[in-house]
């Protein structure tokens, strides 16, 4: 089967869409079944070498890239021009973020990672309004619609009304890459990931630790991802804060040292509004790291009972979680190993072996 990987986010600050395109990337290029060619829409050079080498064994790349701006406006609307004109041949095309060019004849397949972009407001971030119309459009054309949980399978059938079996569920895998050197050393800390977007709500999380500090004296938080739409809210709740000498916002930071900061945290804190996975969590839970997170969709469906949850903006809960986790030395260890033994069932393997089979469904193999 010859597969085209959509792999521009390869080519940003590495997110969690990032970590998901890199790890399927390698999986899928080490199995003998599968021809796997990667293809990307920013990169302005005209030859090879773009791909990032923790990705790039095994891959065949398209060079150059395929010209975005008027052309994903045409994408969107009237489904041209086709991939094939750039990359060749294919079988199967895969968009891992939330857009997948139109084809001539391969099969289309799109990961929707979550719809906060089909809330009201919407709570997707800067780029919902475009979420919104690359998925539309994507079903409109016949895209099959890969899922990491069935909470957001069942948002997508019911939003787009696509036919059931279209819609796929492979959830991701973890896999933590080697630490590097700390980005904040030094006293203790709850550690928050992801980007500073609404539906993350860190301003309840600075609420929390408020309410914290003042009896634990020497822990910090320390909140490591890009701006969001809500950098400036959360930038204003720390300087309110009275503890804000002991807040620390890194900003994005690579992976060895998002590994470190896991590693060392003394617990992980993660109060999503919405999420279509739980990624962090796990992330942590493979650390032997423990969580408190939110009941929220779909973070209890990757979890499982291998972390604390509270309601959603429910900042004295949350304070009480974290305050049982980081004294109660007993129920950490506990949470630790239940996390290691849970982390351990989400494998890169797994996922890219339930995405051959998506790809065998849509190209009517099977």
């Amino acid at each position: 089967m010859k597969l085209a990987v959509d792999a521009t986010a390869l080519l940003l600050p590495r997110t969690g869409i990032g970590v998901f395109t890199a790890e399927v990337l390698r999986a899928l290029a080490a199995r003998p079944d599968i021809e796997v060619s990667a293809f990307n829409t920013i990169w302005r050079g005209r030859g090879r070498g773009w791909l990032p080498s923790d990705a790039a064994d095994g891959v065949h790349e398209v060079p150059g890239r395929i010209p975005t701006g008027a052309v994903r406006w045409l994408w969107d609307r009237v489904s041209v021009p086709r991939l094939e004109w750039f990359a060749g041949r294919v079988d199967v095309v895969h968009g891992p973020n939330y857009r997948v060019p139109p084809t001539s004849r391969a099969a289309a397949v799109v990961s929707v990672h979550d719809v906060s972009f089909e809330r009201e407001p919407p709570i997707g971030g800067p780029g919902a309004a475009a979420h919104r119309r690359s998925v539309r459009a994507a079903v409109r054309a016949g895209a099959w619609v890969h899922t990491d949980s069935e909470h957001v399978a069942s948002e997508v059938r019911d939003i787009y009304r696509i036919e059931p079996h279209r819609v796929v569920v492979v959830p991701l895998g973890v896999r933590l890459p080697p630490a590097g050197p700390h980005p904040a050393p030094g006293s203790p800390y709850v550690l928050a990931l992801g980007s500073a977007d609404r539906r993350k709500d860190l301003t309840t999380l600075v609420a929390a630790f408020d309410a914290l500090a003042s009896e634990h004296r020497d822990l910090r938080l320390v909140h490591a991802g890009p701006d969001g739409d809500a950098s400036d809210d959360l930038a204003g709740a720390i300087d309110r804060s009275p503890h804000r000498d002991r807040i620390e916002r890194l900003g994005w930071v690579d992976d060895g040292a998002r590994a470190a900061l896991i590693e060392q945290a003394a617990a992980v804190a993660y109060p999503s509004l919405y999420e279509g996975f739980g990624l962090v969590p796990l992330e942590a839970m493979s650390a032997g790291r423990p969580v408190v997170t939110t009941r929220a969709p779909a973070i209890p469906e990757a979890a499982g009972d291998a972390a604390v949850y509270v309601d959603a903006g429910d900042a004295d809960a949350l304070a009480g979680s974290l305050q049982q986790v980081l004294t109660d030395r007993e129920l950490a260890a506990d949470l630790g190993a239940r996390g290691r033994a849970r982390a351990a069932g989400y494998t890169w393997e797994r996922t890219a072996d339930g995405l051959v089979e998506l790809y065998r469904r849509a190209t009517g193999e099977i």
